[in-house]
């Protein structure tokens, strides 16, 4: 599979949170996600692991009760089924990706 880039498909997940499934294969799912200032994506989990990375902004993001703050460059790995939630500090874009696959993020 391959995508170029579009400002086209993001979906509103939350108020001022929207994501975009970039690519994905049998294993593996990768997202963007477009975060605004002063918003919160609320504690929650799930089954897959997510591996992310900040490309551009600030969040502070909690990650089973563990608070880090965030900045471009930066990257982390949240367990399947830790809770987690993030505290949008500047307007930001991650892109994370998920294994295995999360099906609700299949366009």
């Amino acid at each position: 599979m391959f995508t170029v880039k579009s400002d086209q498909g993001y979906m509103t997940v939350f108020d001022g949170i929207k994501r975009k499934t970039l690519v994905h294969g049998e294993k593996t799912l990768m997202t963007e996600f477009l975060l605004k200032n002063g918003k919160t994506l609320p504690n929650h989990s799930h089954p897959q692991e997510q591996t992310g990375y900040l490309v551009s902004g600030k969040i502070i993001l909690v990650i089973a009760g563990e608070e880090f703050e965030v900045n471009p460059g930066d990257s982390w790995v949240i367990p399947g089924d830790a809770e987690h939630s993030a505290k949008i500090i500047e307007d930001s874009v991650a892109v994370e990706v998920f294994a295995p696959v999360r099906e609700d993020y299949l366009p």
